[in-house]
C-alpha cells in the first residue's frame, strides 16, 4: 500500500494505543477520526476532540468504524481474524501491526510516520528511543549484579512478557527468565526463584493484587517475596509498542537496581509479612 495514496484527505481510524500514541508523538492527531477508549486513556489530548470512540481491535464492527468514514485502519495485535476479514472485505484499506521485538516497533514508528508525512518526526521519535536504552545500558554496566526477572503479562494461563519486555529488562540490568510471549506455570516459575517477580497484566493498569497472586500460588517464601522483590508496572507502560515503554524502562531499572535511581521512578512493590505487617 503505497503511502502516496493514503496523504490526501487521510482520516484515520486507530484500533489500539501504541497508534495513537505514535500519531501524537508524531504531530499527527488530527488525521484521527475515530479511536478506542484506550486510546483516550493513553492520550487524553483525545478526549477534547470531536472523534468517534470505538471498541478495539478485537470486538470494533465495521459499522461502528465506518460511521467515521475513515480512509485508513490501522490495528495492532491482538485482533480477531472475523473482525479483521470484514474490515478487509469492505475495501477500506487496514494496516494491521504485528510488532515483537523494539526493532519491530522502530519499523512500525517509521512506517506510520511515512503514511501521515511525518518522515523526519518519525526518525527524531526512534532515536530518542535508541538514546535512551542506549544510555540505561551504560548506566548500569558495572552494576554488581544482573537479577534473574519473572516479567507476566498475564496471570491465567501464567503468560511470559513480550520479546521487546526481555530486551528492556536486559538494557536495565537484568536477565529475563523464560521465553518471551510463552505460557508456563507457578510450579515452574517457583523451581526457578527469580530474584525479582514483575507483573503487568494487559488491561490492568497498574492494579495487580500483588499479595493475593503471591498467596494463591504459594510463592510467599520465593527469593523475590522474601526480600519484597515483587513488582505491578503499569500495562501500558510494558505492553504498549509505543514511545511509553521508555517509562517502563525506567521503571525496571528503578526495581533493579534502586541505588542508581531516584525512588520516584520505583514501581509499586508487594511487601511481605515481615518487612509491613500485611496478612497474605
Amino acid at each position: 500500500m503505497p503511502a502516496s495514496a493514503l496523504q490526501a484527505g487521510l482520516r484515520i481510524a486507530a484500533l489500539q494505543p501504541s497508534i495513537s500514541i505514535i500519531l501524537d508523538r508524531l504531530g499527527a492527531l488530527d488525521l484521527l477520526v475515530a479511536c478506542t477508549r484506550y486510546c483516550v486513556e493513553a492520550v487524553p489530548a483525545l478526549a477534547q476532540r470531536p472523534i468517534t470512540i470505538v471498541k478495539d481491535s478485537w470486538s470494533s464492527t465495521t459499522d461502528e468504524i465506518f460511521a467515521a468514514r475513515p480512509t485508513l485502519v490501522l490495528a495492532s495485535v491482538p485482533y480477531r481474524m472475523e473482525s479483521l476479514a470484514a474490515l478487509l472485505k469492505s475495501g477500506c484499506p487496514v494496516l494491521t501491526l504485528a510488532p515483537h521485538t523494539l526493532a519491530d516497533i522502530y519499523a512500525d514508528i517509521r512506517l506510520i510516520g511515512s503514511i501521515v508525512h511525518r518522515v523526519e518526526a518519525a526518525e527524531s521519535l526512534v532515536a530518542e528511543m535508541q538514546q535512551e536504552i542506549t544510555a540505561m545500558r551504560a548506566t548500569i554496566a558495572d552494576a554488581p549484579s544482573r537479577p534473574v526477572v519473572y516479567c507476566e503479562e498475564w496471570g491465567k494461563p501464567l503468560i511470559h512478557s513480550q520479546p521487546w519486555v526481555a530486551e528492556l529488562i536486559e538494557a536495565a540490568g537484568g536477565q529475563f527468565l523464560g521465553d518471551p510471549a510463552r505460557q508456563t506455570t507457578p510450579n515452574v516459575v517457583a523451581a526457578a526463584d527469580p530474584d525479582v517477580m514483575i507483573f503487568a497484566w494487559c488491561g490492568a493498569g497498574d492494579r495487580v493484587p500483588l499479595e493475593r497472586v503471591i498467596a494463591q500460588r504459594e510463592w510467599q517464601d520465593s527469593r523475590a517475596a522474601r526480600n519484597g522483590q515483587v513488582f505491578c508496572i503499569p500495562d501500558e507502560w510494558l505492553n504498549t509498542p509505543a514511545p511509553t515503554l521508555l517509562l517502563g524502562l525506567r521503571a525496571l531499572a528503578a526495581a533493579l537496581h534502586p541505588s542508581r535511581f531516584d525512588a520516584k521512578l520505583r514501581p509499586r512493590t508487594f511487601h511481605t509479612v515481615a518487612n509491613a505487617g500485611i496478612t497474605i
